[in-house]
């Protein structure tokens, strides 16, 4: 049980060493990270887009 105990004070002692982001910088991060996303799905949207017509095409 100690080794137990022991883990919850270290893991607690570990949590109060953490730097926390900022509401400012958590939202700028999300932000980019929704944009890269977005592009990316265009991306492959279009690469999805151009491969079924090159395919539609070599079929006819």
């Amino acid at each position: 049980m100690s080794k137990i105990k022991n883990w919850f004070i270290d893991a607690k002692a570990e949590f109060k060493k953490v730097v926390w982001p900022s509401f400012s910088k958590v939202k700028q991060n999300t932000i980019i990270v929704l944009v890269f996303v977005i592009l990316i799905a265009v991306l492959i949207a279009a690469l999805d887009w151009i491969f079924a017509w090159g395919i539609g095409a070599l079929i006819k």
